[in-house]
């Protein structure tokens, strides 16, 4: 399992919906949690490491939360802060969120779960719940920000072009 970087084309990928927790799915959660924390990230969305899944992650401080299927169901406010994302290292983009969010989902049991995030909290959980619906950071730029980032996104483009070439020459993609 690996951190998929822009502009993999799985990061535009709308996902499905899990219908059963399985131990598999658990042991996604568990895989994607150590990634998430090497990486030295505060939320992980499944799309990220190549799963076209409704999961997420997160921690912001309180141990870790993991969200199956989540789904906004109230915003409140509104709070701008600077967000990066582990697909676009060393990139990050003034995003104006909702400052405070509802958000109903499964936990790791498959038990219904309701969490209001606040602050830090709620931008994550909108920012990995965008990742489901295959909307990035770099869609909220503005045009000044598009012009500040054009040469870092062509050399991630240039990579992965890279990557994808090294790729078909092992014969072993993931």
């Amino acid at each position: 399992m690996k951190i998929r970087t822009y502009p993999d084309p799985v990061l535009r990928r709308k996902v499905r919906p899990i219908r059963i927790v399985t131990e598999e799915i658990r042991e996604v959660i568990k895989e994607m949690s150590k990634l998430m924390y090497v990486a030295g990230g505060i939320g992980l969305a499944a799309p990220q490491v190549g799963i076209s899944k409704q999961l997420i992650i997160m921690d912001v401080g309180g141990g870790l939360k993991c969200f199956i299927n989540p789904k906004i169901i109230k915003r409140k406010g509104s709070s701008v802060l600077e967000e990066g994302c582990l697909s676009f290292p060393g990139i990050t983009v003034r995003i104006k969120r909702a400052a405070e969010v509802c958000v109903e989902a499964l936990d790791e049991d498959g038990k219904p779960v309701k969490i209001t995030g606040e602050g830090l909290a709620a931008h994550v959980l909108q920012h990995e719940i965008d990742h489901l619906h295959a909307k990035l950071i770099i869609d909220y730029a503005g045009l000044r920000d598009r012009l500040r980032l054009r040469s870092k996104l062509k050399e991630f483009a240039l990579k992965h072009k890279s990557e994808d070439i090294k790729c078909s020459v092992k014969s072993k993609c993931i």
